[in-house]
């Protein structure tokens, strides 16, 4: 696979991508958005098949990428990452000592070595949460670390 990048003077970028049978994929990145344009053939014209704003444009290359994660279900769930660091999610469940507790009062990284990443709560997304946020029932926490620190922080979830 070749991968050719050409500079258009004043409308962006051009990126041409030559896959292994002969077939190309051609990126233009204009000011705000992206067009995307598949050539079956070297001979053959290049056909517009899809444009994107920049929002979507970066959505969908994260998806593709592999850094795009949203759980299905507020469930733990578990995704390596190289070095074999996790990043899982942890619904707080009913009673749990952490419910109503600040990131800072709950200590969770001094206490189980994890890393709270996000939290969704219902359809709000808190990213880098800070440390006065508060975690409530239901929340579900994304956090990142060893398997030892995910461990650990399922016992303080339930303590």
């Amino acid at each position: 696979m070749t991968i050719t990048e050409s500079d258009l003077p004043g409308v962006g970028k051009k990126f041409e991508i030559e896959l292994d049978d002969g077939e190309m994929i051609v990126v233009i990145h204009n000011t705000g958005k992206r067009e995307l344009f598949y050539r079956p053939e070297p001979s053959a014209d290049s056909e517009k098949t899809f444009e994107f704003g920049d929002d979507l444009a970066r959505t969908i290359g994260s998806i593709i990428e592999g850094a795009h994660f949203q759980p299905l279900e507020p469930a733990t769930q578990e995704t390596t990452l190289p070095g074999g660091i996790l990043l899982e999610w942890y619904e707080l469940p009913p009673g749990s000592p952490l419910v109503d507790e600040t990131l800072e009062s709950a200590d969770i990284g001094n206490r189980t070595g994890l890393a709270v990443v996000a939290i969704q709560r219902g359809d709000e997304v808190i990213d880098s949460p800070d440390a006065g946020t508060v975690l409530r029932e239901g929340d579900t926490v994304i956090g990142v670390g060893t398997r030892e620190n995910c461990e650990a922080f399922e016992e303080l979830l339930t303590e």
